[in-house]
């Protein structure tokens, strides 16, 4: 219970922190009431159900809080982020960029339209949001979330006043909303050594230049598509696909990118020097063929900051880091509601992101400081071993800190009741990682 009552802390100081961006006390404790219900075990997190679970006779004062009610969502949204990076930033951390989608029906919502979204992995009728998330050793979390608004949106007068979209908020791409987060949090003095991301923020030479100027000087490793062309020499340039062919095998170096739910991410790597000996391309290929007998390749441009030596391991763990904004795409919706809101309006829309982003940093910053308190490593093993009779426990995550927290409101059964349910999913789930673990060791 002792993850119990931390959560409880950190609530109380990251929504006190918040107090000053509300104007009356009302919407304030409102707010703590609605980012509460965020926590808690509904299955669907709406004004409806989350007013209903905050006792609340109607939605009428939930539906206000994000409407109508006078606070500063973005000062609010930089409260997240100072939690965040106060209590994980371990001098080492990384800023993730990605998008999210929601899929919607109708034409009301804003920003909505037939677009890809990669949460479905298809064109739908949906709308797209670009999120920051700050990963260290320790955790990560959400910390910059920016609603994209579509040019047919951004330059209809009539779609912008009935969603209340404010006049500040102008057409921007995605790499461009991903840089004024990152403005953010370079303003606050809280911006990272390095930026991470996929192939669409890597291909924008707007972002790129933006980390590599002076003012900023900020280190990247942004994945980009095999066409992209490569200045290999003042003369020369190629596709990035292109540059395989001049690998020789001493070039590929096998390492792993980081541990995932099923051991290690081992790949083979090789990177190649360009023009700038600051700037390289980084090369990953997948050591077991697909279905269709093809190693799958990823292709990084890395830019190291000037008087910041660079090496290959350096550049590999950059690169990734890129997986817990995923995790945190994936909690965030099943667990604590980043995607459920119903609402129509653009104020509407960012006031729920944030308040589910306070919720999301509570828990996170409880599981990762537990984590750093009882490191639970998971032993050696070695093929063809036996299993143990008792494989331990798994560290703690973010989606069992949030059950634990939920005990203090929990009536209809005994603590000790969940308490055994909740020692049996850690089991439970380590005994799965012990024969991930194995089954691994066995291909290799």
């Amino acid at each position: 219970m002792v993850e119990a009552e931390t959560v409880c802390g950190h609530l109380d100081g990251l929504m006190g922190s918040m107090a000053g961006c509300f104007r009356r006390w009302e919407p304030r404790v409102q707010a703590r009431k609605y980012v509460r219900a965020l926590m808690s075990d509904l299955p669907r997190k709406n004004c409806w159900t989350i007013a209903e679970h905050a006792g609340d006779a109607t939605p009428g004062k939930m539906q206000h809080l994000l409407e109508r009610a006078k606070w500063d969502t973005m000062a609010a949204m930089a409260a997240v982020r100072g939690f965040v990076c106060e209590h994980l930033d371990d001098g080492d951390a990384v800023a993730i960029l990605d998008e999210s989608g929601q899929e919607k029906k109708g034409t009301a919502t804003v920003g909505v339209k037939r677009q890809y979204v990669g949460c479905a992995g298809r064109v739908s009728n949906a709308i797209n949001i670009v999120y920051c998330s700050f990963a260290t050793r320790a955790g990560h979390a959400l910390v910059g979330a920016r609603p994209y608004l579509p040019r047919e949106w951004a330059t209809d007068p009539q779609r912008r006043a009935r969603a209340g979209v404010p006049e500040h908020a102008v057409f921007a791409t995605k790499p461009e909303l991903g840089r004024q987060i990152l403005a953010d949090l370079h303003a606050e003095g809280r911006l990272p050594g390095w930026v991470t991301g996929d192939e669409v923020y890597g291909r924008d030479p707007g972002l790129r230049a933006w980390l590599e100027s002076d003012q900023v000087n900020t280190g990247y490793v942004l994945g980009i598509s095999k066409s992209t062309r490569i200045a290999l020499s003042p003369v020369t340039t190629a596709r990035a696909d292109s540059v395989l062919k001049t690998l020789i095998a001493s070039d590929w170096v096998i390492d792993s990118c980081g541990a995932g739910s099923k051991g290690e991410r081992r790949y083979a790597w090789a990177w190649v020097a360009t023009t700038d000996p600051r700037r390289h391309l980084l090369v990953r290929r997948s050591l077991a063929a697909n279905d269709k007998g093809v190693r799958e390749l990823a292709f990084y441009l890395c830019f190291a900051p000037e008087g910041r030596p660079v090496t290959l391991r350096a550049l590999i763990k950059v690169a990734g880091r890129r997986w817990p904004v995923e995790e945190d795409f994936q909690v965030g919706k099943d667990a604590f509601g980043l995607d459920h809101s119903q609402v129509r309006t653009h104020p509407a829309l960012l006031r729920h992101l944030v308040l589910a982003m306070t919720a999301m940093a509570v828990v996170a910053v409880t599981a990762a400081q537990a984590r750093t308190n009882d490191s639970l490593a998971p032993p050696p093993i070695r093929p063809h071993q036996a299993p143990p009779a008792d494989p331990g426990l798994i560290p703690l995550t973010v989606a069992e800190t949030k059950r634990l927290a939920n005990l203090l409101t929990r009536t209809w059964h005994s603590t000790e009741h969940h308490l055994r349910w909740h020692t049996w999913r850690r089991r439970h789930q380590a005994r799965a990682r012990w024969f991930h673990y194995r089954a691994r060791l066995n291909r290799q």
